[in-house]
C-alpha cells in the first residue's frame, strides 16, 4: 500500500537547532513520491547518483527517501534505491551518525529512532549501523564534527573506522573529497581535534603521513616546551585558528615544519636544515590532496622563510631585500601579510607562551612600506644606462630600509 507523501526536515539543521546553534542550511526528505511527482510540483532534479531536487522558490534540496546496497570500495561504490515504498525510517538508518540521523516533520515532532538526542547531550559521535565502514568519507565527517562540536567518537564506532582503515578502504578516498573535508576541519574551532581523531584510527598515517610523523618527533626544549614535533603543529594551527585566520594560513600553519620528520636521529633534538626538507614536503603533499594554488604557495613560503622571519629583528638591510623579492612581498604584500600570520601562529603555537604579540609582523610590514615607496619611476628616469635599473632600484630600497632599521636599533 501507497504511504502518503510526507516532508521531514533532517540531519545538520535538525542537530544544529538541538544545540542551539545557528541553522544556515536545511535538507529535506521527502517520503512516498516518485520523481515525476517532483518535477510536476516544479522541483528542480539535481542529483546525478540519487533523486535530489531544488525547491522552485527556497532552492533547498529535497532528496527522496532512499536505501543504499554497497557494490565496490569507496565512497562512490553503493548502489541508491529510491522508491515510494522507502520509509523515512529506511532512510535515516543508512545516514552516519545517530546525531544526523534525527527527522522533524512538520509540526515540529521529533522522529529519533537511533536515540541520537541523547548523543548531542552526552556529545558522542556514534555510528548508526555497520553500514558505517561501507564509505570512508565517514571517517573524516566523523572526525571534522569531534573538531567542531568538541565530541568524543564512541567506542565502538572507533572500533569500526580502524577496520577501515587495516581492510583497505579508507584508501580509496579519492584526493578531491579528502582536500574538501580537510579544509573545513583545518576551519573548525579547534582543528587539532580533527588530526588527533584521523591518528586515533590509524587514518592519517595512510592519509597525510607528513604530518604523521611528526608525531613522537623532539625539538629542543629551550624553544619548544612541548618538546614534541607534532603536538607543536597541533598548537599551531588552534592559534591560527583562535586568531580566525584564513584557510591559507592554517593550511601553511599545518605544513610549515614537515621537514623535521626527516631529521636525522643523531643530530636531534636539533633541526638544522629543516626548511628546506619542508618545502619539499609541503610539495609532496599539497599536489598529493591537490589543494588550492593559494594554500600551496603560501605553505611553501611558510616552510622556506619562517625561521628568517623568526629573526628578522636581527637580519641586516640588504637581506630583508632578499626576503622581500623571495616572497614576490613587492607585488602581492596582502599574502606577505598572511605569510606574517602564519608565523605568527607558529611563535604563539607551544606551552607557556608569555604573549600574543608577534613584534616581527609589525617592524617587517613598516619596513615593507617603506621599501615599496621608492620611487621606481623617477630612479628608472635619472638612470643612463637601462641595464643599471634593477640594481638602482634595490640599492635605493636598502637604503631606506637601512635608515628605519638604524633608528629603530638606536632607539632600542
Amino acid at each position: 500500500m501507497k504511504q502518503p507523501v510526507k516532508i521531514y526536515c533532517v540531519g545538520g539543521a535538525v542537530r544544529d537547532r538541538l544545540l542551539g546553534l545557528p541553522v544556515k542550511d536545511h535538507d529535506w526528505v521527502v517520503v512516498g513520491s516518485t520523481p515525476e511527482a517532483m518535477v510536476s510540483q516544479g522541483f528542480m532534479p539535481v542529483g546525478r547518483d540519487f533523486p535530489v531536487f531544488l525547491h522552485p522558490k527556497t532552492h533547498e534540496e529535497y532528496a527522496l527517501a532512499r536505501t543504499e546496497r554497497k557494490t565496490a570500495l569507496g565512497y562512490k561504490g553503493f548502489s541508491v534505491y529510491a522508491s515510494p515504498e522507502v520509509t523515512l525510517e529506511q532512510d535515516l538508518l543508512r545516514r552516519d551518525f545517530t546525531v544526523n540521523a534525527i527527522a522533524q516533520d512538520d509540526e515540529g515532532n521529533l522522529i529519533d529512532p537511533h536515540h541520537g538526542v541523547d548523543d548531542l547531550h552526552a556529545g558522542i559521535l556514534r555510528h548508526v549501523s555497520h553500514a558505517f565502514n561501507e564509505d570512508p568519507v565517514r571517517i573524516l565527517r566523523g572526525d571534522r564534527f569531534a573538531a567542531r562540536f568538541a565530541f568524543s567518537i564512541a567506542p565502538q564506532t572507533l572500533t569500526l573506522m580502524r577496520d577501515m582503515v587495516s581492510n583497505g578502504e579508507v584508501d580509496a578516498l579519492v584526493p578531491e573529497r579528502v582536500w574538501q573535508e580537510l579544509a573545513r576541519g583545518l576551519m573548525e574551532q579547534h582543528p587539532s581535534r580533527f588530526f588527533n581523531t584521523l591518528r586515533s584510527c590509524g587514518a592519517l598515517e595512510k592519509i597525510m603521513p607528513e604530518i604523521d610523523a611528526l608525531f613522537g618527533v623532539p625539538q629542543t626544549a629551550t624553544y619548544h616546551p612541548e618538546i614534541d614535533c607534532g603536538l607543536h603543529t597541533m598548537l599551531v594551527i588552534d592559534d591560527a585558528a583562535r586568531h580566525n585566520y584564513a584557510l591559507e594560513v592554517r593550511f601553511a600553519a599545518l605544513g610549515h615544519d614537515l621537514g623535521k620528520a626527516t631529521t636525522p636521529r643523531d643530530v636531534l633534538p636539533r633541526h638544522i636544515g629543516h626548511e628546506l626538507r619542508s618545502v619539499g614536503l609541503v610539495k609532496t603533499l599539497s599536489d598529493r590532496l591537490r589543494a588550492t594554488g593559494e594554500c600551496r604557495d603560501l605553505a611553501l613560503l611558510a616552510a622556506r622563510f619562517h625561521s628568517d622571519i623568526h629573526r628578522a629583528c636581527e637580519l641586516r638591510s640588504n637581506t630583508l631585500i632578499k626576503l622581500f623579492q623571495s616572497t614576490d612581498a613587492w607585488r602581492r604584500p596582502a599574502r606577505f601579510e598572511q605569510l606574517l600570520q602564519a608565523c605568527a601562529a607558529d611563535a604563539r603555537g607551544r606551552w607557556e607562551h608569555e604573549q600574543d604579540i608577534y613584534p616581527q609582523s609589525d617592524y617587517l610590514l613598516q619596513l615593507l612600506e617603506v621599501a615599496r615607496a621608492v620611487d621606481a619611476g623617477e630612479i628608472a628616469g635619472q638612470c643612463q644606462d637601462s641595464r643599471m635599473i634593477p640594481m638602482a632600484v634595490q640599492q635605493a630600497r636598502i637604503r631606506a630600509i637601512d635608515q628605519l632599521v638604524q633608528q629603530r636599533r638606536t632607539i632600542s
